[in-house]
């Protein structure tokens, strides 16, 4: 058995996401305080009980899913799990990156608690509401889906954010011009072409302001050689050294996370098994549709971590 650990993106967060944990587990508890006492700010407060739209804000959602998993994490290593004997690689779909690079030692959770806040705040704030949209392409392949972001963009920004799964692409830009791609894509045969309700046009060129949030927040930041390689979004390829960590987590703000072929990547080279540690079990469902001869296991409760670790102790 070949083992990846993947970490979940943003829209994976759901009020009472990590309470059971915090109830059950002290090493949980250690993991929520840290990041509420490292942001200055009762996170784990409006995780547990909301309100909702508090939650979702790109500037909480962030740090709150990489809190999740990292507690999931602390807990599993608390239980004996020894992540560089264990895991070959490990992988994050967008801020998820942070989340890897935490479990795998790179960063402190303070440090990627208060990184992920300037990099929500900067995200939120990149683009006047309203300016910017994203859609998902279902039913096209990523080329065709790339040639339709090209033809709408018409003088300006629309791109590729997300290669998520075969049929699965998410594009992203101004209003006008993924609106526009919506109306091509039909043409072109997608299944279906919808705008998603997110705040702001994540991974496309009108993030630079954010990408240079991120380069200077960086500049002040530790990071250490992850103890297992990170497979990067922007390469679907491994990288071990932190000058290149940095740099690709800067370009990641405005590239595409090409979450298909890093799967794809790491199933011919051996994985068999993809373990998602955190909110939900969204990574679990797109790996499953990019190779499906593996094994997807969503790790986010008290028996779901019971059930990992006896299956590792086999």
């Amino acid at each position: 058995m070949s083992i990846a650990f993947t970490f979940p993106g943003q829209g994976s967060q759901a009020i009472g996401m990590g309470k059971v944990l915090a109830d059950t587990y002290a090493e949980a508890r250690t993991v929520f305080e840290e990041v509420d006492e490292a942001l200055g700010q009762k996170l784990s407060e409006i995780m547990w009980n909301g309100p909702e739209s508090d939650l979702t804000l790109t500037a909480n959602a962030q740090p709150a899913l990489m809190a999740v998993s990292l507690a999931t994490m602390r807990v599993l290593e608390a239980r004996g799990l020894d992540l560089e004997a264990t895991v070959s690689f490990v992988a994050g779909h967008s801020l998820g990156e942070y989340s890897a690079l935490a479990a795998a030692g790179s960063l402190d959770i303070a440090t990627a608690a208060r990184l992920l806040r300037v990099r929500g705040d900067a995200m939120q704030s990149a683009v006047p509401v309203g300016q910017g949209a994203m859609a998902a392409l279902l039913g096209l392949d990523f080329e065709t889906a790339q040639s339709v972001a090209q033809e709408a963009a018409q003088g300006e920004v629309c791109q590729a954010a997300n290669d998520n799964a075969p049929g699965q692409v998410v594009v992203s830009g101004h209003v006008g011009a993924v609106e526009r791609a919506i109306d091509i894509a039909k043409a072109k045969g997608a299944r279906r072409a919808l705008l998603l309700p997110v705040s702001a046009p994540f991974h496309c060129a009108l993030m630079a302001p954010a990408a240079d949030a991120m380069a200077e927040a960086f500049a002040n930041a530790s990071l250490r050689a992850p103890r297992v390689p990170l497979v990067a979004n922007v390469l679907a390829r491994p990288i071990t050294d932190p000058a290149e960590i940095r740099s690709r987590l800067v370009e990641q703000v405005t590239g595409t996370v090409r979450w298909r072929e890093s799967v794809t990547w790491l199933a011919a080279e051996g994985v068999d098994t993809f373990v998602e540690l955190g909110t939900g079990k969204v990574l679990t469902g797109m790996v499953k549709r990019i190779a499906k001869e593996t094994v997807g296991i969503p790790v986010n409760s008290p028996d779901d971590i019971d059930a990992l670790i006896e299956k590792l102790s086999v």
